[in-house]
């Protein structure tokens, strides 16, 4: 059992689970597998907490494949099935889409969301009445500047996320945790190093922001949790 980094992780994914009473019993939860460290990270708690919560609920890994040369897909999967259970693989166009000349919009805003609607449509099939996503601390920053500069909106990702009139509802259980800490953790664990073939992967509008947001970090320890709590402390009333 992995010591420091465990204990933090697991108080932080509790506390967030707790806070928002994101799993209940009989929840059947499709879990969303990237085959990167947070994805990983996030199957591993949710697998672990089963053997020691009074709270009995269903994992179902599932990897949206987009569809590029060099796909790590089979190799997760045996991974999956070797470590905790059968993965299911759901092969797709959506990154050649988004990468196509015919696409207008930002290559990796249409493949998210490519993949998002396909991620729904089994859950559905599975009978699945959550969906957990790998996002932290820092992804959640990182969308609410984005959104800013790029949407020109106050938005970002949630913990907790009812949709469909509460038919779907999305799970963050990583939300108050950092990233160093879960690639700490994956180190640890010893999480295989799945690359990703995606052309966009290392010049992406959102690893721009996370190189600008780098920079304030570096500059002042406090920056980061000052602009996490300033998410649950807005001043409407000093907003246009």
């Amino acid at each position: 059992m992995p010591g420091r980094t465990y204990k933090i992780l697991n108080r932080l994914i509790g506390k967030a689970i707790h806070r928002y009473d994101m799993i209940t019993k009989g929840d059947r939860i499709a879990v969303g597998l990237s085959g990167g460290k947070d994805s990983l990270t996030l199957m591993w708690f949710l697998k672990e907490r089963l053997k020691r919560v009074p709270v009995n609920y269903t994992l179902f890994p599932v990897y949206i494949d987009p569809g590029f040369k060099d796909g790590f897909g089979a190799d997760l999967q045996k991974y999956c099935e070797k470590t905790w259970q059968t993965l299911r693989i759901e092969h797709t166009n959506c990154g050649i889409l988004g990468h196509s000349p015919e696409n207008r919009e930002n290559p990796c805003f249409l493949c998210s969301r490519l993949r998002r609607k396909r991620f729904f449509e089994i859950a559905g099939e599975l009978d699945c009445n959550k969906l957990a996503f790998g996002h932290n601390r820092d992804d959640i920053i990182e969308t609410l500047f984005l959104n800013m500069c790029y949407a020109g909106e106050i938005s970002t990702m949630v913990p907790f996320q009812p949709l469909f009139q509460k038919r779907f509802t999305i799970i963050r259980p990583l939300a108050f945790a950092d990233e160093d800490t879960i690639r700490r953790f994956a180190k640890e664990i010893n999480f295989p190093d799945f690359v990703n073939p995606c052309p966009s992967a290392k010049n992406s509008k959102r690893s721009e922001t996370k190189t600008l947001l780098k920079q304030l970090y570096n500059s002042n320890k406090k920056i980061k949790g000052n602009i996490f709590r300033a998410l649950s402390n807005v001043k409407t009333e000093y907003l246009l």
